[in-house]
């Protein structure tokens, strides 16, 4: 089950840092043209937060468990991480959009800190 949660989390954390770094780094207009579509009904700022939520979370993915200092954040940054994706799954909803790789997403991030709380918790120093 370790091995599991280790490349689960090693796989949200390379998606969720990739899209939180291009919501940072580009400008609304790539992002719209690139499907991010959501930049286009919030302000520039929103966008940045929401960039700068998904790089934290996926650094706590694996910085806290990885260097066992405080490893109880890695779950709890993938319950953080399931917020995220709660609020993108009713942004698509709303928009009349496919619902589905939000909703992976989701069930993903909830069976880290599942496993991370209850299955296989990494112990710190």
């Amino acid at each position: 089950m370790n091995i599991v949660l280790w490349i689960l989390q090693g796989l949200l954390a390379a998606a969720f840092g990739m899209a939180g770094i291009m919501k940072i780094t580009a400008p609304v207009e790539e992002l719209a043209k690139n499907g991010m579509g959501f930049v286009n009904d919030y302000g520039i700022e929103t966008v940045r937060f929401i960039g700068i939520s998904e790089v934290l979370g996926a650094l706590g993915l694996i910085l806290p468990a990885a260097l066992k200092i405080k490893p109880i954040l890695t779950p709890i940054a993938s319950l953080a991480l399931s917020v995220v994706m709660i609020l993108a799954t009713a942004y698509h909803f709303s928009e009349n959009e496919p619902i589905l790789p939000s909703l992976l997403f989701l069930a993903v991030t909830l069976f880290i800190a599942w496993g991370r709380f209850k299955k296989s918790p990494i112990l710190g120093k």
